[in-house]
């Protein structure tokens, strides 16, 4: 969560900062990519070796590592979507009935009318189901 008055910018800044130890205004993939194979694992990541040969090291400046993180912002929102609409659907979509069965799941009890009326407010083509490009704007 960012703190107040921190823009998205000077967020970037700071972990760009936290990777460029030698604050030579360039960061090495290869760490950055054992940190976030780190943070997807759950393990910790082992430090790489600081290094000023960028001849044998690819590294990224400020303003290409703000496209790297932003590119992912946009994937991985996708995919995260896809994962959640995965969970809610059955083979054509999310139904009343499996939106109620994952609400259950949740801890959230509604009845099957009710479900219907929530998927009613999202159903844009009026079938009944949430398709994925339904369940998009729903989750936006």
């Amino acid at each position: 969560m960012r703190r107040k008055n921190v823009t998205k910018r000077e967020e970037y800044q700071r972990v760009f900062s936290c990777f460029d130890k030698s604050q030579q205004g360039n960061v090495s993939v290869s760490n950055i990519e054992r940190c976030v194979d780190a943070i997807k694992s759950g393990e910790k990541a082992v430090p790489e070796e600081e290094t000023t040969d960028t001849h044998t090291h690819k590294t990224l400046g400020f303003e290409e590592f703000v496209k790297l993180v932003e590119e992912g912002d946009e994937e991985d929102k996708e995919n995260d979507l896809k994962q959640a609409f995965k969970m809610y659907e059955e083979s054509e979509g999310i139904t009343p009935k499996s939106l109620k069965r994952m609400l259950s799941l949740l801890g959230e009890s509604k009845s099957l009318e009710e479900c219907e009326v929530m998927i009613s407010q999202f159903d844009t083509n009026r079938d009944g189901i949430i398709n994925f490009d339904e369940f998009r704007v729903m989750m936006q």
